[in-house]
């Protein structure tokens, strides 16, 4: 076959599908394949094959993965558990780098605005009170806060809001949070907050985020 190679692995079966071939190609050979295979002694003695299909630099579209699965389907003791390429799409690598980058964000937000971001935000606006700014990632503060943050939006726990909240009314992150009136703990400019191990929203200075979250602190270059 020219289009498509089956390899066997400790853990199941590959099918790979060549870059250079037309689609076209593709479904007929795999329909050649597994025909061939579901009457061969050795698939026949298992009650469930499953096969991942890898498609290197190619990626398929909705209809073309529902082509496959609908050959793979017609034989009931095989499967497919996994497709996966070797690239992804553009909107994805976009996204990754978001929410890998340091983002610089200034402007003010009013109250009733919610301000949605993606990634590590620096915030030097002005945030009023009843207004929030909301980001995936972690929020490092050098503007006026007095309304309400929320990092690590929706479940990242180990984001961070570092600087000066101590007006804030609300700071969250993942889903913990702290009304700053309410807090014993003194809060000032060099207050970090973090959910700990108990997963309940903590304070530490701003010098130990290093000890406390490691990878953060390489990521946005020791900020």
């Amino acid at each position: 076959m020219k289009s498509i190679v089956l390899k066997g692995h400790n853990d199941g079966y590959e099918i790979s599908l060549k870059d250079s071939a037309s689609f076209t190609d593709i479904l007929k050979e795999l329909k050649l394949l597994f025909a061939d295979l579901s009457v061969k002694q050795t698939f026949n003695q298992q009650e469930s094959v499953a096969f991942e299909i890898t498609t290197g630099t190619r990626l398929l579209l909705a209809e073309q993965r529902k082509a496959i699965e609908a050959i793979v389907s017609a034989y009931p003791q095989f499967t497919i558990y996994k497709f996966s390429a070797d690239v992804i799409l553009t909107s994805q690598a976009r996204e990754i780098l978001q929410q890998k980058s340091l983002h610089l964000e200034g402007g003010i937000i009013r109250n009733g605005q919610v301000k949605e971001l993606t990634g590590d935000v620096l915030f030097i606006g002005t945030l009023h009170q009843g207004g929030m700014l909301r980001t995936t990632g972690s929020i490092f503060l050098l503007g006026n806060c007095e309304g309400i943050l929320q990092a690590g939006y929706p479940n990242d726990s180990a984001a961070v809001i570092v600087g000066d909240f101590h007006r804030a009314q609300q700071i969250r992150i993942s889903d913990a949070i702290a009304i700053i009136a309410q807090e014993k703990q003194a809060v000032t400019a060099e207050t970090a907050a973090y959910v700990n191990d108990l997963h309940v929203l903590d304070y530490t200075k701003r010098e130990q985020v290093k000890q406390i979250r490691p990878k953060l602190f390489a990521r946005t270059g020791g900020l």
